[in-house]
Formats: C-alpha cells, structure tokens, sequence
C-alpha cells in the first residue's frame, strides 16, 4: 500500500502556525506601535506563513509522483525549491509591507532586503520542522498498518496450513476405517459414507472461517462420533454437558473438538467392558475435554497432527495456551472459549 501524504493536516497545521505566529507578531508590535498598521502587518505576516506552508504542502505533492517521499532526492529538491520559493513570497510581500506603512518603496535597502530574506529562511525553516513532525507521525502509523497486515497474513497463511494438515489425515484414518469395515459388514459402511459426507460437507462450508461458533463445532464433532460409534460401538462413550447459552455465544479456532476426540481414540485402549469415556464440559471461560487414561502399551506412530496443531492455531489465533493435564487416571485438555469480539479473526 502505497503511503500517502496527509494534505489536510498539513494545511490546517500551517493555518496554525501562521494564528500562533501572528498572534505573538501582533503583541509585540502592538507593544512598540499603537497605530492602525498593526492590524495590516500581523495579517500579511499570517498571509505569508500561510503561503509558505501552501507551497511547501504543493512541492511535495509535485515531488511525490517522481520520487518516493522518504528518498534523499525528494528531500534534496524539496529543500531547495521551497527555500527559494519562501523567500520570493517574502520579496513580493516586501512592497506590500512598506506600502501599508505609508513608506516609500526601495529595493536597493540592504537591511530590508536581508531583513526579508531571513524572514522567508526562518518561516519556511519552521515549516518544514513542523511538517516533517506530521510526516513522520503519519510514516509510523504507516509502518504500524503493514507491519499489522503482514503480520496478519502471516498468521493466516499459517493457519491455512495448519488446517489443510486435519483434512488429509482424517482422510486417511476414515478410508482404512471404511476399508475394514466394508469387509465386515456393508449396511454399517454405507452408514459410515452417509456421516463422513455429512462431516466432510460441514467441515468444507466452515472450512476458510478462522474461528467458529461453539455451535457448530460442536455439530461438526456430532457427525465424526457417529462415525466412531459404528466403528467401536458402546466401548466409545462420549458426553457434551455444554448450556445452550454457552453453545450459542462462545467460539473456537475451527476444527479445534474433532481432534481431540480423535487423540483420545489413538492413545487409549477401550473395549465394551472398559470404554473409553470422553466428557466435555465448561469450567469457568474454559472448554474441558476429559478422558479416562488406558494408555495403549504399543503406541501408534504420531503425525503430530493433533494437540501440537490445535496448540499452535491457538496460539495464532487468540494467543491463548492449551492446558494438558495428565493425573488420577484421567486426561485432561482445557481450551480457553472465545467471545464474540473474537471473531474478527
């Protein structure tokens, strides 16, 4: 984004200089001359800063669609063509002055002349000063802005990859699956395609959102329990104690519940007898997800695709942590809800 130069606010900041100015010129006249001149030398000194501030507002702008205006060569030229410019206003003022005061005009007074000049040197100096102030002010909050967009850009494209690491790995888990179970018996495998679809087609339509609803993630979560209790039955128990108003006005980093469901499934043993028993449930801003510990003996080679890449979309998302606890038998994963004014995200 191409940075832009604040017109506005430099000319209101030159419309103040010149009534900071003359307000000062004014007493200080005022003090050494009582007569009606005053009045006329404060508003040509006013309508000089002014001037000044005008044309240094204008080079810049001539300037800026040849060079870029933090350059050294837009700095050079607009030094020199704004010095030259100020004191030539100052000169034609100069007449100006000396009519107002009833004097008669000269232009081989020296003094006049370097009195003059000088004054164009020193205003254009200070407006400069001034300007560069706004400019700089206005170059670091245009920093701020893109180092802000890439920043943000920089986390979505993380995210973005992060997510596309959940689809293929439930893919591959869910095709061995159907695979074992159409070998077994097919009306339970044509179940299984109708709830993985269902899966598959909420977690596309939801699938460039950053944060979702609790909701609907609980709703995408649904779809893939159904699947895992066609395929291990009663020896899978899962319970949701979530209130209805917390369902509806708290959010997650999408695809943040599946995963951890499925990391319970990989890491444990679990029959009929001794099922595994997942709870989630809310203990303060935070989701609870719990398990019963039957730790596998043998353990399934890891993708680290599971609580790392839930803990890293956190991370990006809301700068929050995943608390994992592990103690008395039970597994516990804590996810802090987010509200609604996260979902700018």
């Amino acid at each position: 984004m191409q940075e832009r130069l604040p017109v506005k606010r430099l000319n209101r900041l030159s419309w103040l200089l010149s009534i900071i100015i003359g307000i000062i010129f004014y007493f200080v006249i005022l003090h050494n001359d009582t007569d009606t001149h005053v009045y006329v030398y404060t508003c040509l000194t006013m309508l000089g800063i002014v001037l000044v501030g005008y044309t240094d507002v204008g080079v810049m702008l001539i300037l800026a669609r040849m060079f870029p205006p933090r350059s050294k060569k837009f700095t050079f030229y607009r030094r020199l063509l704004t010095y030259i410019t100020s004191i030539l206003i100052y000169l034609m003022l100069r007449p100006i002055f000396e009519h107002s005061g009833g004097k008669t005009i000269t232009f081989w007074d020296l003094g006049l002349l370097a009195a003059f000049v000088g004054s164009g040197v020193i205003i254009n100096t200070m407006i400069i000063i001034m300007h560069d102030s706004v400019l700089l002010y206005e170059h670091k909050l245009h920093a701020e802005l893109e180092l802000s967009r890439l920043k943000t850009a920089n986390a979505e494209a993380m995210n973005l990859v992060l997510k596309q690491q959940i689809q293929p790995h439930f893919l591959f888990n869910a095709l061995n699956t159907l695979k074992a179970l159409y070998h077994k018996d097919t009306a339970v495998a044509d179940d299984y395609i109708v709830h993985m679809a269902n899966f598959l087609r909420a977690s596309i339509a939801h699938h460039s959102s950053n944060i979702s609803p609790l909701e609907d993630e609980v709703k995408l979560l649904s779809d893939y329990l159904e699947m895992q209790r066609i395929r291990f039955g009663t020896a899978l128990v899962c319970t949701i104690d979530l209130p209805l108003e917390t369902l509806k006005e708290n959010f997650l980093p999408s695809f943040s519940l599946q995963p951890l469901l499925e990391n319970a499934i990989k890491h444990n043993n679990f029959t009929p007898q001794d099922p595994l028993e997942v709870k989630i449930t809310q203990t303060g801003d935070r989701l609870l997800i719990s398990n019963n510990l039957q730790k596998k003996k043998m353990k399934d080679a890891s993708t680290n695709y599971g609580l790392a890449n839930l803990a890293e979309r956190y991370r990006i998302w809301s700068g929050d942590e995943v608390i994992i606890n592990e103690d008395n038998g039970t597994f516990s994963v804590s996810i802090k809800l987010l509200k609604n004014e996260d979902n700018n995200y």
